[in-house]
């Protein structure tokens, strides 16, 4: 019998590998970006950055501030990813806005935010798996390059692992994991 869960990653699969074929023929990304609070980085985060590193040269992650979100201190969660992918350049924003929505003033705040924390460099795409990501991308005049927005390559989120972190701690690499612990 065939399992559809694994017919679906291998079709994933052979996507994600001519999406870089096509990539690597047309061109590659010289510096791509990725945002988030990584609260705490799980194996979609991982999915998210890995995508992001065979499609740049050059890869900036920025670790957002989540003190409403987690105990986790900022430095910790971006030591996760400097350990996990020393090739990645990790630059920690603690003054980002903390607060979250779509509404006309959040999206302002988040854009001058974006804007100004990275003026000076040159984005050439941005990635995600979030809708924010459109207008992150245009704020910063760059691609938006979609990375499993509905969770089918890696269905995982840190709410959920933030509300049940035992039923999902599978979905963390075993550095985070021993983090968490020491934060309970």
């Amino acid at each position: 019998m065939v399992d559809a869960n694994q017919t679906s990653l291998a079709v994933l699969d052979r996507l994600d590998a001519m999406t870089f074929t096509w990539l690597e023929w047309k061109h590659m990304y010289k510096t791509g970006l990725t945002v988030g609070k990584f609260a705490p980085l799980h194996r979609g985060h991982q999915h998210l950055i890995e995508t992001a590193l065979k499609e740049t040269e050059h890869l900036i992650v920025v670790v957002y501030q989540a003190k409403t979100v987690t105990p986790i201190p900022l430095e910790v969660r971006a030591g996760w990813i400097r350990r996990l992918y020393p090739m990645v350049e990790v630059l920690e924003a603690p003054e980002a806005p903390e607060i979250s929505g779509n509404s006309p003033e959040v999206r302002k705040m988040h854009e001058d935010f974006l804007r100004s924390f990275m003026a000076g460099r040159t984005i050439d795409v941005f990635f995600s798996s979030e809708p924010y990501g459109d207008w992150a991308a245009k704020v910063l005049h760059c691609d938006h390059r979609i990375v499993d927005r509905e969770r089918i390559r890696v269905p995982i989120s840190a709410t959920d692992i933030r509300a049940n972190r035992e039923a999902y701690s599978h979905f963390l690499d075993p550095i985070v994991l021993a983090d968490l612990e020491k934060y309970e």
